[in-house]
């Protein structure tokens, strides 16, 4: 059996079609045909055959691609020993993220890495969190977030690390009648205008939560991806928000309040492909955002707005 081979049938299982691989493997659609005919000819079995969206994979071609996983992880960890035994961790680590998460985790993770033979290239993205396990086809690591546990929807089968557990805090106008408060709870918020995030984002689980609870409806007057932007609606009077503790910053025309009552708690989750995982590089960087993660923790432990007034 040839590695490349095997590889070829684990990157069809992970992205679906032979377009996909093509694409992420700047390759063409019948160069990489070629090579499942050779495969194909070399191992005795049919590994693909004919499916609406082009070609899936035999039962054989599935059993060789859950094994593709094994080899590589093997394969990594061997080369991870050798590293170890070699000197210190090295090379590239690509490390895409939510800009929230990001914004509070990156800057310190590059100032520990200055000076290191360890290079980072970054991208980020805001996306539904069932599309984070997508991401880590093609980066090391991706920093993803999630409101119903440590692992996001759809990324069972990564390796998950644990990095923080960030409070979700609700943004209101400063001006606001709840803004005296010290704490808010689901009652507090019924009947109030909503600045919302499209559906399938962490963020929505907590109106809805809060609509179980009351019985009553949120009003979403708007759905919104950025955080800046809600931060700014919110400012100004267009409604009540949802904003990370660690990453928002002290303003002017904003307060942040915690909820009690529901839930309203991210958790801040490193996934990684198994194989990738194993790479020397790709654990130091990992284990420095775990260490990041917990110091952004302790010096957030209550909302970054000015002291509230007495309650009423």
């Amino acid at each position: 059996m040839e590695m490349r081979h095997l590889e070829l049938l684990r990157e069809i299982a992970a992205r679906g079609t032979l377009a996909a691989v093509a694409r992420a493997t700047h390759r063409t659609p019948s160069a990489l045909s070629q090579q499942l005919r050779t495969a194909e000819r070399d191992l005795g079995v049919r590994l693909v055959e004919p499916d609406s969206r082009g070609l899936r994979l035999t039962s054989a071609g599935q059993l060789l691609a859950e094994g593709a996983e094994e080899v590589a992880e093997s394969l990594a960890r061997l080369q991870a020993r050798l590293e170890e035994s070699t000197g210190e961790p090295r090379g590239l680590v690509r490390v895409g993220t939510l800009p929230s998460a990001g914004q509070a985790l990156l800057p310190p993770l590059i100032g520990r890495l200055r000076g290191s033979a360890i290079t980072l290239a970054l991208d980020d993205f805001d996306i539904a969190e069932a599309d984070f396990a997508a991401r880590a086809l093609d980066a090391d690591i991706v920093i993803s977030h999630s409101l119903t546990g440590e692992t996001p929807t759809g990324a069972e089968g990564l390796s998950s690390t644990l990095l923080a557990r960030e409070p979700i805090d609700v943004a209101l106008p400063r001006d606001h009648q709840l803004a005296s408060k010290s704490k808010l709870t689901p009652e507090d918020l019924v009947n109030h205008d909503w600045i919302g995030v499209p559906e399938g984002y962490p963020f929505d689980a907590i109106p809805l939560a809060i609509e179980q609870l009351t019985g009553h409806p949120a009003h979403r007057a708007f759905r919104l991806r950025d955080n800046h932007l809600v931060e700014s609606l919110v400012s100004a009077g267009a409604g009540i928000g949802l904003l990370p503790r660690f990453s928002t910053r002290p303003s002017a025309g904003v307060v942040l309040r915690p909820l009690i009552g529901v839930h309203a708690e991210r958790s801040i989750v490193a996934l990684s492909r198994g194989d990738r995982f194993q790479r020397l590089a790709v654990r130091t960087v990992t284990a420095h955002l775990v260490e990041v993660g917990r110091e952004v923790a302790g010096l957030h432990t209550v909302p970054v707005s000015s002291s509230p007034g007495p309650e009423h």
